[in-house]
């Protein structure tokens, strides 16, 4: 098993005609991805991809027509909040958006609308998932992750190429890697993705990958404490930087005394999770 995709996932890429979604299909597509349709507003009827992907104008067209059950957002942020509403709307059950740099206004927007229907969003501006073997569904590069027992979470997309490829380099694998992305405001979080990895029966551990800025890895602190049964390793990024300083993500930066590392280190050890001083600790520590 898995949590989220698998080979059973058929893909709808939104933005399917501009240079991110015509390269990132074809990457998607060559790991043996169900990539069944695209959609650009105004070229639905075109073929991309040598003639093999057909290009609707809504998503719900492309729903009807070839049975997509996941979409993948690629269109400029000025545009990110309305593609996600289309999705919503024509009722597809999981959304991943990988644009960065869109606005907070609009992510309030919609996450307040999503918290109304039945609909996962993973992202904005997150790397995506990947099963290894399986499907990956976003821009994680494939040929760095081996399949395995480990649930991995990230905030930060390098970081987890990075930690993905030491899993891989120790002889471990994957079950499935879920970026969520590092905005103040997204769809899924930790503690979405936990209880997921803690149902899975193929997910024996877990690897969570923070970073400065925010609580969110001091709830999961909370959560792991009181529910996980299964062993977790951490590592936090961003262990030196100065307060008020964004590093990297927008949701990044340490404000007064809340989101540091060192805070957030604190807690996840204190609910018994292993920390690793560097990503290619972590293997060792889940030995």
């Amino acid at each position: 098993m898995s949590i989220l995709v698998n080979r059973n996932t058929r893909v709808l890429v939104q933005g399917i005609t501009g240079n991110e979604g015509l390269f990132h299909s074809e990457q998607m597509i060559q790991y043996g991805t169900q990539v069944a349709a695209g959609v650009t507003p105004g070229k639905g009827g075109e073929w991309v991809l040598g003639g093999k992907i057909p290009v609707f104008d809504s998503v719900k067209l492309a729903m009807e027509a070839t049975g997509v059950n996941t979409s993948v957002i690629f269109v400029p942020a000025r545009f990110a909040a309305d593609a996600m509403f289309e999705a919503t709307d024509a009722g597809i059950p999981l959304i991943v958006c990988i644009t960065e740099g869109v606005p907070v206004q609009d992510m309030m927007q919609v996450r307040n609308y999503l918290d109304q229907k039945k609909v996962r969003l993973v992202g904005p501006n997150c790397p995506g998932l990947l099963t290894p073997g399986e499907s990956k569904v976003g821009i994680i590069p494939g040929n760095i992750a081996s399949a395995g027992n480990i649930g991995v979470v990230s905030r930060s997309g390098t970081l987890t190429y990075e930690v993905l490829y030491a899993l891989a380099l120790a002889g471990m694998g994957a079950s499935t890697c879920v970026g969520i992305g590092g905005d103040p405001i997204n769809g899924t979080n930790f503690i979405d993705v936990l209880e997921l990895f803690e149902h899975d029966p193929q997910t024996e551990k877990i690897v969570l990958i923070g970073e400065i800025g925010g609580t969110d890895e001091d709830r999961a602190a909370e959560y792991i404490a009181a529910n996980l049964t299964k062993p977790v390793v951490a590592f936090i990024a961003g262990q030196t930087a100065p307060p008020g300083k964004r590093m990297g993500h927008a949701g990044a930066i340490i404000e007064g005394s809340a989101g540091t590392a060192a805070d957030k280190i604190k807690a996840l050890e204190s609910a018994g999770v292993k920390i690793a001083k560097h990503p290619e600790e972590i293997p060792l520590l889940l030995k």
